[in-house]
């Protein structure tokens, strides 16, 4: 099961990853592909820095963790996820439901869940560990 689990991670962060790089590639037109359009040199850049960083971050950890077996490190692209999809709820109640609403709440939800699931079933390495 930790097997699975940790090639899933590392897939998802391998994902998130090729998302990260098509940002900060090409930032216009994977922004449209998230419902995103930039307005003028000021928007791109944005998208290009802000997306770039939530992505690849996420994918550095994922990654990273699952590779070296650290558990903690899942706790961030936990977090960074999670608050997302809050973000799409209240949107979601807020201002009401559009086409394909559900599609990036999934990706978000699974991404906690995935992260999470590993989180309790890999090992953890504590600061106390590393000093001893």
């Amino acid at each position: 099961m930790r097997l699975v689990l940790t090639s899933l991670v590392f897939l998802a962060g391998l994902f998130d990853l090729f998302i990260a790089i098509g940002f900060l590639t090409g930032p216009a037109q994977t922004a449209t592909g998230f419902g995103i359009a930039a307005t003028g040199t000021a928007g791109i850049s944005t998208i290009r820095a802000d997306f770039t960083s939530f992505f690849g971050v996420a994918a550095f950890c994922m990654m990273w963790g699952a590779w070296r077996r650290n558990a903690d490190l899942l706790l961030v692209p936990a977090v960074l996820f999670g608050i997302s999809f809050v973000g799409r709820a209240i949107d979601l109640a807020v201002t009401g439901s559009y086409p394909g609403w559900a599609f990036p709440m999934a990706v978000e939800a699974g991404h906690v869940v995935l992260m999470l699931a590993a989180w309790r079933l890999l090992p953890h390495h504590r600061l106390q560990e590393i000093a001893a």
